[in-house]
């Protein structure tokens, strides 16, 4: 007997609706996205009825919608919480993304819940926890290893989530609170500040600046698209995208290059793959991805818990994109430049100068290798030109980039005073459609080739025919009976699509699961109102301290406001196990402005803490 093969899934962020659409169409199995509030970005929401839209188009190729609810919540809001979810339910959400265990205590329907990346999952024994409590799939830590991700397979039954793209949060998710003790903004509220792409001067033991206004927590993007085999074998069934920040051209051409990606690795896997949705993506352009927003990338810490690559971009936060040359000369309002590739007239260029600083300027004209800058800029000879904003590319994502189709198979047949078509689609969906009162009339020609055109005629609906097995033979049959067939077909496979689908429901939460931490939770656990707490103590718990956002006495000072596996010890060559330990004397501090860190090394345990006095 053939085993069945393993669905996995492309998972795309998505900003707003339109987005998601794009998304999907561009080859995506599942999007994830906002709804009116308590998302993890909380400039990304959208109304409920906006995600039901999403939830109708998608469902169409069987993809699936996730609605992200993982900040933490206050007691007063729980309620509001409570009747947003009833209604994400209602429209047809398939799962919610979760990261306060008080939603697991409210009056909800029985919608599926994922555990975000928010909820810190460093451990198998933490992952089982949270499959026993009742979470259908899990979001890892973007910091995992590929042996951390196999330990976390082994220990649970449930699918594993793990990010693929985009940008890096230094810390690992769901424990930084450096945002919130800086300006009183949350990260654990969908309101970060981004304390880690600012510039910072590094201080040694001795109060000497030894580095100065450099980003030095900020990390380079992430890419694993040449690692999803490895990522595959070690457990993963969805590969998320991030960015529910980014715009629609960013996520049509990353959708785009992954869907590629995975296509190629489930018809090369003999059947041991499938992918979750239905209807073969076809973009109308090459997909690139350092043609999008990246500061760099990185694959971070997927080989190695301890790599010897750097993983920062402490030079710039910004869009680095992709080498395009190298300037042999600067003119009177010109640069000479030896072109990897043809540039267009209103590119984005940059360079970093000498000093480091990253410069960016936008490309008036171009001449061979004559560029025309639209102001004035003087990059040393020698200094490597990207382009991280490509004009001819960005229009063509400006426009409709991809198709999407769900193939259709269509018998036409004769039948008791009338014609019958029988259609059925790569969902298994299937409906007859029948019209009464046809003359039978001998044709004078064949008719097979005018026929098959009429029923292909699919137009602007989410169908292509993929086989037409006429059995009408020289029978002359209306194009206007024809046409109505059609889309009386159509219509019954949509209904019958609809009534098909089947979403996945909550797993039951085993009431005998033992919290597998500490007994006492620290401000680190994010405890933000009594149902969280009340979940916590029935699971083991003897003493839950309350989150920073509710009560700033909480912890002890120095507050460690970030945990993080990126060191920069070992980013700038000063590692504390290495030869090089003393190139930087301790203890080290970062200030910005009014802003003051200061470093902790956990050699031991591999991670950096980032700490502030009260």
């Amino acid at each position: 007997m053939a085993k069945s093969p393993r669905f996995i899934e492309l998972l795309a962020p998505a900003k707003d609706a339109e987005i998601a659409v794009e998304a999907v169409k561009h080859g995506a199995d599942a999007v994830y996205m906002g709804a009116s509030g308590f998302g993890a970005r909380a400039s990304a929401s959208n109304s409920v009825g906006d995600v039901a839209k999403v939830v109708d188009f998608a469902h169409r190729y069987l993809a699936k919608v996730y609605v992200t609810v993982n900040t933490i919540i206050y007691d007063e809001e729980l309620f509001r919480v409570e009747k947003l979810i009833r209604e994400l339910y209602r429209v047809g959400v398939d799962a919610l993304i979760v990261q306060d265990m008080g939603v697991l205590r409210l009056d909800i329907p029985p919608i599926a819940l994922h555990a975000s990346t928010q909820c810190d999952i460093r451990t198998p024994e933490k992952a089982r926890f949270l499959q026993d409590v009742g979470f259908s799939q899990l979001v890892l830590p973007r910091e995992f290893t590929l042996d951390e991700i196999r330990r976390v397979r082994d220990a649970v039954d449930v699918p594993l989530e793990s990010f693929v793209h985009g940008a890096l949060c230094v810390s690992y998710s769901g424990d930084c609170q450096a945002s919130f003790v800086s300006s009183g903004r949350s990260a654990n509220r969908g309101e970060c500040a981004q304390i880690c792409r600012q510039s910072f001067d590094l201080f040694d033991g001795d109060g000497g600046c030894v580095v100065r206004g450099r980003h030095l927590l900020s990390l380079r993007d992430m890419n694993r698209s040449g690692n999803i085999r490895e990522m595959l074998d070690a457990g993963v069934s969805s590969f998320k995208i991030e960015g529910r920040l980014k715009g629609a051209a960013y996520v049509k051409n990353v959708v785009a290059y992954y869907n590629n990606v995975l296509n190629r690795i489930v018809e090369e896997s003999g059947g041991l793959y499938a992918r979750s949705s239905v209807g073969r993506a076809e973009s109308l352009f090459e997909p690139s991805l350092e043609k999008s927003f990246n500061r760099g990338f990185t694959s971070y810490f997927l080989k190695s818990a301890r790599p010897a690559v750097s993983m920062a971009s402490i030079y710039t936060p910004k869009s680095q994109g992709e080498r395009v040359g190298v300037v042999k000369s600067v003119g009177r309002g010109c640069i000479r430049a030896s072109l990897d590739c043809g540039l267009t007239n209103g590119d984005g260029l940059a360079f970093f100068d000498k000093n480091g600083v990253f410069t960016g300027f936008r490309l008036n004209r171009v001449d061979g290798d004559v560029l025309y800058p639209a102001l004035p800029v003087s990059p040393e000879p020698g200094a490597v030109l990207y382009r991280n904003s490509d004009k001819a590319f960005d229009d063509v994502l400006s426009r409709e980039s991809s198709v999407r189709l769900v193939e259709v198979d269509m018998t036409l047949r004769l039948v008791a005073d009338g014609v019958a078509l029988d259609v059925s689609d790569e969902r298994g969906c299937g409906a007859t459609a029948v019209v009464r009162g046809v003359p039978v009339e001998k044709a004078r020609s064949s008719q097979a080739d005018a026929r098959r055109s009429a029923l292909s005629k699919l137009g602007a609906t989410v169908y292509r025919v993929r086989t037409v097995d006429d059995r009408c033979g020289s029978v002359f049959i209306p194009v206007s009976v024809l046409t109505g067939l059609r889309r009386k077909a159509v219509e019954m496979l949509d209904s019958d699509n609809a009534a098909r689908y089947r979403r996945e429901l909550r797993r039951d939460e085993l009431i005998d699961a033992v919290w597998p931490g500490s007994p006492d939770l620290t401000y680190h656990d994010n405890v933000a109102n009594a149902l969280s707490r009340e979940f916590y103590l029935s699971h083991g718990v003897d003493k839950a301290e309350r989150a920073l956002e509710v009560d700033a006495s909480s912890g002890r000072s120095p507050l460690v406001v970030m945990t993080t596996r990126y060191c920069l010890r070992n980013e700038l060559g000063a590692c504390l196990k290495g030869k090089n330990a003393g190139k930087l004397k301790g203890p080290l501090s970062i200030k910005s402005g009014a802003l003051s860190f200061g470093l902790e090394f956990d050699c031991k345990k591999c991670v950096m803490k980032v700490v502030r006095k009260r």
